[in-house]
């Protein structure tokens, strides 16, 4: 099976053009994070890249790349594969959870502030995947 990003970069442009979706929808549900004032870092691995979700800013501030950022207040390590099969809803946050493909460093529940960027997100994933 073909990995689902070619590189940091590819996987970045995705996300970037996820995120940018994800606030022009009803509700925007990036902002919506900004009730939780959390800061979430997303730590994938082949490729490697960080997605910073800073729900503290105002705008919430969602940066991409490889590199360390500041301690957040949960820390989410995953493969681009598993991120990539939930944002296809082939696989549940849930279920990742359980199945060990998600670890996480901090609470747990937590994540599930997430859980509306990945509901909203599969939506528009499809198509912003075969677009790039």
């Amino acid at each position: 099976m073909m990995p689902p990003y070619r590189d940091t970069a590819h996987l970045c442009n995705v996300m970037q053009a996820l995120f940018e979706g994800l606030r022009s929808r009803p509700g925007n549900p990036v902002d919506a994070l900004g009730r939780s004032r959390l800061v979430i870092r997303l730590q994938l691995a082949a490729p490697e890249g960080i997605i910073l979700i800073d729900g503290r800013a105002r705008p919430v501030s969602v940066t991409c790349g490889k590199g360390k950022a500041a301690r957040p207040d949960l820390d989410v390590y995953l493969s681009s594969e598993t991120l990539h099969r939930i944002l296809l809803d082939e696989l549940s946050l849930k279920e990742a959870l359980a199945r060990k493909q998600i670890t996480v460093r901090g609470p747990v529940w937590k994540t599930f502030s997430l859980a509306d960027i990945f509901r909203e997100g599969r939506a528009l994933y499809p198509g912003i995947v075969k677009d790039l």
